[in-house]
């Protein structure tokens, strides 16, 4: 395949990303909104956030089984049809289950994306897949960025959400008219000619399992703080989402320069020192208020910088014979822990707020009170201390990630990579 074809695979690949993160940014940026219009508590945000989460998981998991079967194009087709409903039904919500099922379906686009394209990177950069994914996943901290500001700047002008998720659609018509013009290789293991008995052989090796645990926290600390930092600190600062476009500006930074940190601190160094700088900037912002919240996004935003794209890029490297399977696997994994993570923290932060509020008081009649009124007040005040509440129970999560990825550090130290070939 021509160095041309490989790059124009590579921009159509990124676009398709670009929409993915787009609908993670934008909906982060309206989610509070969207409860004050369709009268919806915290709980049933969670769970049309997480429906997102749900949907992911679903089509990578299928869409790595049948990947080698039917191929990338086809795949990346149906990504285009997903996004296009998912999009137009977010438009034109009446409430709740129409967003639910909308977020869904965008979810099932976003699972097919990196379903097709993880492995369309890894094949078309067999020689450098880390970094190549790297370079691929800072599109999504790129189009949240993109997302956030959109909706910062649309509301100074009074645009209405409705023309702000629009937007989504102009690079999803690009890359589907790229994707449907252009050809695709086989993916890496099956032009090596490793069969699919080994493959799946390969998914039995423990470290592959220890990946998919660890998959699960680093997801949870990037994914779920991203989308709920503007609900959670909403009362603590009036530029929650700019924190959110302040974390994901230094993600972009960051995975554009990845190759010269991953090849001079290795995959399981680089997860070592961000699980450290995840844990100090979550503590930062369950802890601070004012020019502080910026400095702990700055930190986190460096911390959850390569997480994604390095965990898959280690089980590429490490564990080649997994193939396709294997990196959606891990995507799969990291979207269902975070669906769930969402739904239950979710339903916990309608109790922190309950339980600071007076015994009796009925969150309906608080979340309706005027501006300015004694129970509008009360209500903000209860939100103002739930949110870093949460936030520092997620802590939990890379401060355990810290010691496990200290003890995959020795372990991996002077272990040769394996070769991908056939058995």
């Amino acid at each position: 395949m021509s160095a041309i074809q490989k790059n124009k695979l590579f921009v159509a690949s990124c676009l398709s990303l670009l929409v993915t993160s787009l609908s993670f940014g934008i909906r982060a940026g309206i989610l509070g909104r969207l409860g004050v219009e369709f009268e919806l508590n915290a709980q049933q945000l969670g769970t049309i956030a997480a429906t997102a989460f749900w949907g992911f998981p679903l089509a990578v998991i299928i869409g790595g089984f049948v990947v080698d079967i039917i191929g990338m194009k086809k795949l990346l087709v149906a990504a285009f049809v997903f996004h296009l409903a998912g999009i137009l039904l977010t438009i034109f919500a009446g409430g709740y289950w129409s967003l639910f099922i909308s977020t869904l379906l965008i979810g099932i686009a976003n699972g097919t994306v990196e379903a097709a394209c993880n492995p369309l990177v890894a094949t078309i950069h067999a020689d450098n897949k880390t970094t190549k994914l790297n370079h691929f996943h800072l599109w999504f901290p790129g189009g949240i960025v993109i997302g956030t500001l959109l909706v910062f700047l649309f509301d100074k002008f009074g645009i209405g959400w409705q023309i702000q998720v629009g937007m989504m659609l102009i690079p999803t018509v690009i890359y589907g008219y790229l994707f449907s013009k252009l050809s695709f290789p086989p993916t890496e293991r099956v032009a090596s000619g490793v069969s699919s008995i080994d493959m799946y052989k390969a998914l039995f090796n423990p470290l592959f399992a220890l990946m998919i645990i660890l998959m699960f926290g680093t997801a949870i600390t990037e994914l779920f703080t991203g989308q709920w930092i503007d609900v959670l600190l909403k009362n603590v600062t009036d530029n929650a989402i700019l924190l959110l476009t302040l974390e994901t500006g230094v993600m972009v930074i960051g995975r554009a320069f990845a190759g010269p940190v991953v090849h001079r601190l290795s995959p399981t160094g680089v997860l070592l020192i961000s699980s450290i700088l995840a844990a100090a900037g979550l503590y930062l912002l369950g802890h601070s208020s004012g020019n502080m919240l910026f400095v702990g996004a700055l930190i986190f935003g460096m911390g959850v910088c390569y997480f994604w794209p390095t965990m898959l890029g280690f089980v590429s490297e490490n564990l080649p014979k997994t193939g396709a399977v294997g990196m959606n696997l891990m995507g799969g994994a990291g979207m269902f822990a975070v669906s769930v993570y969402t739904i239950i923290m979710g339903s916990r932060y309608d109790e922190l707020i309950a339980a600071k509020l007076p015994q009796g008081a009925s969150m309906l009649d608080y979340n309706s009170a005027a501006p300015g009124s004694e129970m509008a007040n009360l209500l903000s005040e209860a939100k103002k201390a739930a949110g870093p509440e949460i936030i520092n129970f997620t802590l939990i999560i890379p401060i355990v990630l810290t010691v496990v990825f200290a003890l995959l550090f020795v372990y991996m130290r002077g272990k040769k990579k394996e070769t991908l070939s056939a058995a």
